[in-house]
This record gives C-alpha cells, structure tokens and sequence, in this order.
C-alpha cells in the first residue's frame, strides 16, 4: 500500500465519523512520516522499517503490529495500545510514549533515548540491550522487564513505579 493510499483511507474514515482501521495492512517500508495516525487501528500491521518519524499515533491500537526495525523519532505515541509489539531494532529517540501499553513488547537492540516512559506499562516487555540513555522512566511499570544489557542508569530505574521481578542490566532479578 502507498502512503497516498493510507492518508486517503484515513480522510474518509474521518469524514464519516469513524475511526480508520488499517488492521493487519502490509505497511512494510511505507514513509508515514508527520502523519497524524492517531486514534487509527493498525493492529497487527506489517510496518517493520518503516519511517513514522514526527508521526502522531495518540491513542493508536497497535496491538501485535510488527515494528521492527521501524524509525519513530519523535513520534507522539501517548496513550498507544502497543500490546505485544515487537519494537526490535526501531529508533524512538525522542519519542512520546506518556500512558502507553507497552505489556509483553520485544524492544531488544531499540534507540529508546530520551524518550518520554512516564507513567507507561512496560510489564513483561523485553528490553534487552535497549538503549534507554536520558529517558524518563517516572512511573513507569516494569515488573518481569527484561534490561539485561540494556543502558539505563540506576536514577532512571529509581523513578520507575515498579521493578518487582524484572531482570536487571546485571542480569540480577529485582526484588
């Protein structure tokens, strides 16, 4: 699908008064930067490399989508239903991720610096040599996270709501 063909669907979904639903679309590569995708249903979309850099996905459900490798530099996923994706490999550098679900999500190898956690599930989610450098992890949930490896400082990990049960850059397990 190219992105003519997104933005149009999307404008006539809004023009009716519903919510667009790109669910299990082939988005692979696709160039959706500075779209406003919010509120939009990609669930269990194929969007691995593509460039949603400066996208607005707010509220977006991306349940099980496939992201891998995907660029969301800067993007505004506040409130996103990110359930399960796999974010391995993606660059969020910078991104707005406040509220979001990232419950049982792949986030291994992701650029996650500075960008905004607060108050995000990242429950069960695998950030293996993640790079969470000047992120703001305050009030975030990760308990059973996976941060083997990963770069993240010991102030960050203090602000977080919980690290019950989570695997530590160390490899130790949090009480």
């Amino acid at each position: 699908m190219e992105r003519e063909q997104v933005l149009e669907m999307i404008e006539t979904a809004r023009s009716q008064g519903r919510e667009a639903d790109l669910a299990r679309t082939d988005l692979q590569g696709i160039d959706l930067s500075e779209v406003d995708l919010s509120q939009v249903k990609l669930a269990y979309a194929k969007l691995n490399e593509a460039n949603l850099e400066g996208a607005k996905l707010v509220g977006a459900d991306l349940t099980g989508a496939d992201l891998h490798g995907a660029t969301l530099v800067r993007a505004s996923l506040e409130s996103a239903n990110l359930l399960g994706v796999n974010l391995s490999e993606a660059n969020l550098m910078g991104a707005n991720l406040l509220e979001a679900n990232l419950r049982n999500s792949n986030l291994s190898g992701s650029n996650l610096s500075r960008a905004t956690l607060s108050e995000s599930s990242l429950r069960g989610a695998g950030l293996t040599v993640a790079n969470l450098r000047e992120g703001n992890l305050d009030g975030a949930n990760m308990i059973k996270a996976d941060l083997r490896g990963a770069q993240v400082t010991h102030q960050q990990l203090n602000k977080a709501k919980s690290l019950k049960g989570a695997i530590m850059p160390d490899g130790s397990v949090h009480d």
